[in-house]
């Protein structure tokens, strides 16, 4: 009989791209590419089929944290000017209501306030990603809110409460970006920023769990924080703290990177 390190799920940090990216045509054609294939692939890496998934979206941001509870999310097409056909992209995956009351009983116990949403749906922080690494929606998926404080402490948190959900085949993703400065994407002087963020970050997840927590933790006091993810707008790298919390005591490793839009894009797993 296998241990349960062998079938205790991963969490990871994926980034979701821009917008509906993988599914309309780029110039240059190959853009997202090579994001889209390390998507595509991330199911193949795990132990096994998960039962559930966790995903914290950069795209939800509450004043308290918060659980999608409906039993049939429907989907939220928050991006804007993209053509017609992406706003009739589906992604049918059931919710998981039972669990959404569980945790939310989890993180009320962890001195960490959160409440069921019985009905918000899917943003695309999750159903674009999503489709590229479970296509078939089969697989019951819950949302979990960020809060709009973006205390990066709490966040490290929450993901410490839920760590046990590994145990029990549930897989815990934060989905955002490792860098995320719009008005900088596509503009080669900060290629040389974002390197010097990411050699950081990557350090800093790399680093034995104590001092990976104390790293991020502190995160704005990282080389170029501000430069990419600029004060006020850090959402997209949030979701790598509860990824992070959720790790365990084992060091994170990073399973993907990539110049894309003139940036380096990176992705993180923690088993």
């Amino acid at each position: 009989m296998h241990g349960q390190q062998d079938t205790r799920q991963p969490t990871l940090f994926i980034p979701h791209g821009g917008g509906p990216c993988f599914f309309m045509d780029w110039n240059p054609a190959d853009t997202w590419a090579g994001m889209g294939r390390f998507l595509r692939g991330l199911a193949s890496t795990l132990p096994q089929r998960p039962s559930a998934i966790v995903m914290v979206s950069a795209h939800w941001l509450e004043p308290q944290f918060r659980l999608t509870g409906h039993p049939r999310p429907e989907l939220i097409y928050d991006y804007y000017g993209f053509p017609q056909h992406t706003y009739e992209l589906t992604y049918p995956a059931p919710g998981a209501p039972t669990l959404a009351g569980e945790l939310a009983e989890m993180l009320n116990a962890a001195q960490l306030p959160a409440q069921v949403d019985p009905e918000r749906g899917y943003d695309h922080g999750m159903f674009i990603p999503l489709k590229l690494v479970f296509p078939e929606a089969d697989i019951p998926v819950l949302q979990l809110s960020l809060r709009s404080d973006l205390d990066p402490a709490a966040h490290l948190a929450v993901g410490r409460a839920l760590e046990t959900l590994r145990e029990r085949n549930i897989l815990i993703i934060g989905s955002g970006m490792s860098f995320h400065n719009m008005r900088a994407y596509g503009d080669a002087r900060f290629g040389p920023v974002s390197d010097e963020f990411d050699d950081w970050l990557t350090r800093a997840v790399q680093s034995p769990a104590a001092e990976r927590e104390r790293l991020l933790t502190d995160w704005a006091a990282a080389p170029q924080a501000y430069q990419c993810h600029p004060r006020g707008h850090e959402e997209h790298l949030i979701p790598l703290l509860v990824a992070a919390g959720a790790g365990g005591a084992a060091p994170g490793l990073k399973i993907y990177s990539e110049r894309v839009m003139q940036t380096t894009i990176s992705a993180f797993r923690f088993d």
